[in-house]
């Protein structure tokens, strides 16, 4: 078992379907399945205000301890939310174990002041939030750092440039995906409203797990 998993208590749910995940949540809980090694899917229940503790400090690898079940470690691979995109309403594990290499999201964090950003007009747009990598489950790392200091007007950064935590990570994000950029902002509103649009949409960020309009359970 990984120490350094939080632990989630959960007990079996023998019915599924909307109706009766509507139910679970109604009470206070958070309506879940856990899926894979070759295993049947196991439909559980969390305590919803514990769970998203969890989730809201981007833990991502936890020991499940099931009632009446085999326990063991879990990754989470998905989150649902309602229509207003705020409360978290059915959560989607894979059973994983230390040896696993997995395909994870993990969000960018742009740190140091551009240098190109001194030029009047001058914006830093990042047109996405997150790559993809695959490591072990035990080096799931929670953001990833980006020094733009050196970024000058004109200058634009890949994910492949991306410096990975370690160097057993394998990025998986195409390489020549563009993650950061220096433009003037008085330049794109000269060349019409289209384009503007275009850069303005861009700058919209990405989340990890992105936010889903409620499907029903499972």
């Amino acid at each position: 078992m990984h120490e350094d998993a939080p632990t989630l208590t959960a007990k079996k749910r023998d019915r599924v379907g909307s109706r009766y995940a509507q139910r679970v949540r109604q009470r206070g809980g958070l309506p879940a399945i856990v899926y894979g090694h070759g295993e049947e899917p196991v439909a559980i229940e969390l305590d919803a205000h514990e769970a998203r503790l969890h989730f809201d400090k981007g833990e991502r690898v936890f020991s499940i301890a099931v009632e009446g079940a085999e326990g063991g470690l879990i990754l989470l691979q998905d989150l649902q939310f309602d229509y207003l995109g705020t409360e978290v309403v059915h959560a989607d594990f894979r059973r994983v174990d230390l040896s696993e290499r997995v395909d994870v999201t993990v969000p960018l964090e742009f740190v140091g002041n551009a240098k190109g950003l001194k030029t009047a007009g001058a914006i830093l747009v990042h047109p996405v939030n997150d790559i993809e990598l695959e490591c072990a489950v035990t080096n799931l790392p929670e953001v990833i750092e980006v020094d733009v200091s050196h970024l000058d007007v004109g200058d634009h950064l890949t994910a492949g440039e991306v410096t990975l935590p370690k160097e057993t990570m394998k990025l998986r994000t195409p390489p020549e995906t563009t993650i950061a950029l220096i433009t003037v902002k008085a330049e794109t509103e000269d060349e019409g409203s289209a384009e503007g649009e275009t850069v303005e949409a861009s700058t919209q960020p990405e989340v990890l797990t992105e936010k889903k309009k409620e499907e029903g359970d499972e």
